[in-house]
């Protein structure tokens, strides 16, 4: 099942309809849920892993998942035992053999690793009940708690690249570009400008070959969003570049992210990579006929190359300079 090439809607719902059954086999077991995203990185998150790697060696029984940013960077490294849902903060790896035989194996909750409601100081044992995430409603963002970033099964298990195949086959790219519309959907950079009317005006410019370019840049200090998404969730944004493409009419597209943003970089190349295998990515996608391509192109951190023009100028590999422009890109 891992890396065949799917050449129609129906192989993707029969995979994923694998993918399901698969783990419907292992319901019920405890799963272990550790945030291993720059933040979480930064507070030791990789040695927590080794360390549970190593405690769980050889264990059917005991499932470990390695996510990205659940989002609570200050606590972290984060984990979440599952299915209670048990929310553990500030784990080390010494406490690794305590988590398993104690939470895991006994049902017991840990408590100096518990998070304590600022406010109260009372420790609060599950994540559903934490303040922070209890006001949140995360949708963008949403699957980057539940998946592994470097597994393309792990997307197409929630519905990945489902949006992909009905955009192919039961929509033209004037219909996608109305639905767009109709979304309200608007730039997230500070204009505003409506989604919808950006791909039109693309679709109908006069010139080929015509281009996708996703501004990962981000250059505002302490602004972390595109960055989290990379490093998160790279297929949904591989997904969203497709279905755009498709509907300006674009064959080749660009991920423009700076070089500080390692394993951004790394987890969107690696989702490029597996989603080219999976023939949903590339040539003749699902057997569409429609083609595209995507490449990665780093930029060197310069603030400015968050701007369009700039941007481009960067990729083309001229300096990043803004220039005078009459068309929101």
């Amino acid at each position: 099942m891992k890396g065949k090439r799917l050449r129609s809607p129906e192989e993707l719902e029969r995979l994923r309809e694998g993918i399901l059954s698969e783990r419907r086999a292992h319901e019920g077991r405890k799963r272990i849920v550790l945030c291993t995203g720059t933040g979480c990185r930064g507070a030791g998150a990789l040695e927590v892993l080794e360390a549970l790697r190593e405690e769980l060696k050889g264990r059917a029984d005991i499932e470990t998942k390695a996510t990205c940013c659940h989002g609570f960077c200050e606590r972290g490294p984060l984990m979440v035992v599952e299915p209670e849902g048990i929310f553990y903060q500030r784990v080390k790896p010494e406490d690794i053999p305590e988590i398993v035989s104690e939470t895991v194996e006994g049902g017991r909750i840990i408590e100096r690793l518990l998070y304590k409601d600022p406010q109260t100081g009372e420790p609060i044992p599950y994540e559903k009940d934490i303040p922070f995430y209890k006001r949140q409603m995360r949708l963008v963002f949403g699957p980057n708690r539940l998946i592994d970033p470097e597994s393309i099964e792990d997307y197409i298990a929630i519905g990945g690249y489902r949006a992909l195949a009905k955009a192919l086959f039961q929509m033209s790219p004037e219909e996608i570009i109305e639905e767009v519309k109709r979304s309200g959907l608007r730039g997230r950079g500070g204009g505003g400008f409506p989604t919808g009317r950006k791909w039109e005006s693309c679709r109908h410019a006069h010139g080929e070959p015509k281009y996708v370019i996703c501004n990962a840049d981000e250059g505002d200090p302490g602004a972390y969003m595109d960055r989290s998404l990379l490093e998160g969730n790279p297929h949904s944004v591989l997904e969203g570049m497709i279905i755009g493409a498709y509907a300006i009419g674009a064959h080749e597209g660009y991920v423009y992210v700076r070089k500080e943003y390692p394993l951004a970089v790394q987890n969107i190349t690696t989702a490029i990579e597996q989603a080219e295998a999976y023939g949903l990515l590339g040539d003749d996608i699902l057997g569409s006929g429609f083609s595209f391509r995507v490449k990665v192109a780093r930029g060197g951190g310069a603030f400015v190359c968050g701007e369009s023009t700039a941007l481009m100028a960067s990729i083309e590999g001229k300096p990043g300079e803004p220039r005078a422009k009459y068309i929101h890109t």
